[in-house]
């Protein structure tokens, strides 16, 4: 069945090698669209000290989308999203009106795609 219509998929995002004021920043842009599984005042926190601290968050796309405006990264963000092929490719149209992206990668399945990306501060 072929709908043009698209009830909630959900979005799993996985940030990391970054600030934890950038990884803010990134959830904050996605939030202003999406549903997420963390609180609005959920804040990225460090979790050790020595290690690469991952934060992760999962986001309901749906058919609606806000268009964000460009966002402020002290540094690049190392990235990735793990969804349904529509949901995952409507989260990049959605970053990419924030930040500049590149994608570094992707690994493709019969439902999901997997796209790791690299974010840096938006140029519009």
């Amino acid at each position: 069945m072929n709908r043009t219509e698209h009830s909630t998929t959900p979005v799993v995002v996985t940030i990391s090698g970054c600030a934890k004021e950038d990884a803010d920043t990134v959830f904050r842009v996605l939030k202003q669209s999406y549903e997420s599984d963390r609180a609005d005042d959920d804040a990225p926190q460090y979790v050790s000290e020595g290690h690469q601290t991952v934060w992760t968050a999962t986001f309901e796309v749906s058919g609606t989308q806000t268009a964000a405006g460009p966002a402020a990264l002290t540094a690049p963000v190392e990235a990735e999203m793990q969804g349904g092929y529509w949901a995952v490719d409507r989260m990049e149209e959605t970053l990419a009106s924030a930040f500049s992206v590149r994608v570094e990668g992707m690994a493709a399945g019969d439902q999901e795609k997997d796209v790791q990306m690299r974010l840096e501060s938006g140029s519009r």
